[in-house]
């Protein structure tokens, strides 16, 4: 049986009801610009009514505010997260590709095509007079300047690939940071909202740090009731790993490589692992964003690393040869003297390497030192690889093809100057070398699986003759150099095949002049049309990359725009909202004024 103050009661909810629309409308329109804010509302439904005794039955009670709940999509939050991961991939790899291609763009502008013309052009001033030392040293110089640019060259790469390498740090210990916040949120969350509250603001900053997350790498997640107190489970996964269990954060180390996966890597290059020691797989076909950009442009070598198949292993041995492999020339070989081999699902260091060739059919055998003794036996053609394959045109891939370039042109250059006598009466003697980077002396550049005219290699490798001793696998673009000895005496050049008619033939200086145009040194052409593929090569890369980013942001706007659609604060909504609220609070004001008339006109006008 309602009171005779019911009506009161009623009207009184109403303004409770209506001040509570009007607050949290005022929310929204106070944090419209506040990143990552979700749009709240108030839910009310009608107040349980009171039985009566009369006929026309239950009597209402007013109106309860229920909750004040978020307009919070989760497929548009999920969409937003994927497509952010692939924009931070894209736009990863578009910073620095643009850096590499900049580098790459002397090439044509003033860094090899200028030097090349310029030491090409001392060789014409010398076939004049070869005799001429000031000539000679002037052909010299302009050498070792092409030589600087190449040492140029690869330190301006080595730069790009340590600069990946600090940012994949950097991005290690952002995903610690934003782990460790989202697991102290949810546990602020759960305290509150296990008293019945909603706390709606936390999961909006929870869900902003989820936003950045999801740039670095995939991520998903998953949140389920704990009973019916109001408890959740809160679970972040990181390309399906779990890196949030509630509140629980795991956190992720970057440790140095004890072994270099590509011939030209710089020291130091991090792997990333969990805290249980399991290591993050960088070449996982599922990972994404900007740790998977920053992985493929550090160790990309576009699946060139050396593959093939071992003859039989048996159990604890220490030597593996590795045949029918799929790098059949030492200008395109790029293997570590130290590295990791796999030999089908066993992995294993090695400390050295040999190459021997086949003399009939020219494919190389690479026998392997171990460091340690194999852990099982391995039948004969089981598959083997050294260092990682990864599917995509880094830094890796670019030094392997500079390399393939100054190998090739140095080894056709030396072996025309080697046919040469010099002003002293010498020959056999290289023009290019290459430098240690250890003490700066130079490696001995030896032709490697060439044949003599009775079939047999010349300067093949023996048991005591290593790969990482001798031949043009030593020679890369940062040990690229004019041999010493040439540098000191120009004398020692050699422009003539035969100084028994006058030292005025220059006959080889000839033959050098014509290995500019020599269309059949590179499957590309001439040394210039190699190189210009090379630079076509990486604009092409580039504008891909470009060209992803600018489509993958179209792609992260369009989301975020039907996700505000849903959860962004609208200035006309709210508008609409305040003078909702206002109205409904103005008409329960006026039932109470009412009510107050009603009661004056019982309690002081009916008295006696």
């Amino acid at each position: 049986m309602a009171s005779t103050f019911f009506g009161l009661n009623i009207a009184t909810t109403g303004l409770f009801a209506a001040k509570s629309g009007l607050n949290t409308t005022a929310h929204n329109v106070a944090n419209i610009e506040t990143r990552g804010y979700c749009r709240q509302v108030i839910k009310q439904s009608a107040a349980r009514p009171l039985p009566t005794n009369n006929k026309y039955g239950m009597l209402g009670s007013g109106v309860d505010v229920t909750e004040i709940t978020q307009m919070r999509s989760q497929y548009f939050d999920e969409k937003y997260w994927s497509n952010s991961a692939l924009f931070g991939k894209f736009s990863t790899r578009s910073y620095f590709m643009t850096e590499v291609q900049s580098y790459l763009n002397e090439v044509q502008l003033e860094g090899f095509t200028v030097t090349f013309d310029k030491m090409y052009d001392g060789l014409q001033d010398l076939s004049k007079d070869p005799a001429d030392l000031t000539v000679r040293t002037q052909m010299i110089n302009h050498a070792q300047s092409l030589c600087e640019y190449f040492n140029s060259l690869s330190t301006n790469l080595e730069r790009v690939q340590l600069d990946c390498n600090y940012e994949i740090k950097n991005q290690v210990g952002r995903i610690n940071s934003l782990s460790q916040q989202i697991a102290c949120l949810t546990q602020q969350i759960n305290t509150l909202e296990i008293g019945g509250e909603n706390a709606n603001d936390l999961r909006d900053q929870r869900a902003v740090l989820i936003d950045d997350l999801s740039e670095i790498a995939n991520v998903t997640v998953e949140e389920k009731e704990i009973g019916n107190q109001g408890m959740t489970s809160y679970l972040v996964r990181l390309d399906g790993n779990i890196l949030v269990d509630t509140y629980e954060a795991r956190q992720l180390n970057v440790i140095p490589r004890e072994v270099k996966m590509n011939q030209c890597d710089a020291d130091g290059l991090y792997d990333i692992y969990w805290d249980n020691g399991e290591r993050i797989n960088p070449e996982s076909r599922t990972l994404t964003g900007t740790l998977k950009a920053l992985f493929e442009v550090r160790d990309g070598n576009n699946e060139e690393n050396l593959k093939g198949f071992i003859e039989e292993v048996d159990l604890g041995a220490t030597e593996v040869t590795v045949h029918y492999t799929n790098i059949n020339s030492i200008a395109d070989l790029n293997i570590p003297g130290e590295g990791r081999i796999k030999i089908g699902n066993g992995e294993y260091t090695y400390s050295s390497f040999e190459v021997t060739v086949d003399p009939d059919t020219g494919n190389y055998s690479y026998t392997f030192q171990l460091d340690q003794e194999t852990r099982r036996a391995y039948p004969e053609d089981t598959q083997a690889s050294v260092g990682i394959s990864v599917d995509y045109k880094g830094i890796p891939y670019y030094m392997a093809q500079l390399n393939e370039f100054i190998r090739t042109f140095a080894e056709e250059f030396n072996s025309v100057h080697r046919e040469g006598i010099n002003l002293n009466g010498d020959r056999d003697i290289n023009f290019f070398a290459a430098n240690s980077p250890l003490n700066g002396e130079e490696y001995n550049l030896n032709r490697f699986g060439k044949k003599g005219e009775d079939g047999t290699d010349i300067d093949s490798f023996t048991s005591d003759l290593t790969v990482t001793q001798t031949s043009y696998y030593m020679l890369t673009a940062s040990s690229f150099t004019v041999s010493n000895a040439i540098l000191s005496n120009p004398s020692v050049f050699a422009a003539s095949s035969d100084i028994v008619n006058g030292i005025g033939n220059s006959e080889i200086v000839k033959k050098l002049i014509d290995l500019k145009s020599d269309v059949d040194m590179f499957k590309q052409g001439d040394p210039a049309a190699y190189l210009q593929t090379l630079v076509g090569e990486v604009g092409v890369d580039t504008r891909a990359a470009q060209s992803f980013e600018k489509s993958q942001k179209d792609i992260v706007n369009s989301v975020s725009t039907q996700r505000l659609s849903v959860s962004g604060v609208d200035v006309d909504e709210e508008a609409m909202s305040l003078a909702r609220y206002q109205e409904a609070y103005r008409l329960s004001a006026q039932v109470v004024t009412v009510m107050n008339q009603i009661f004056n006109k019982l309690i002081n006008e009916m008295g006696v």
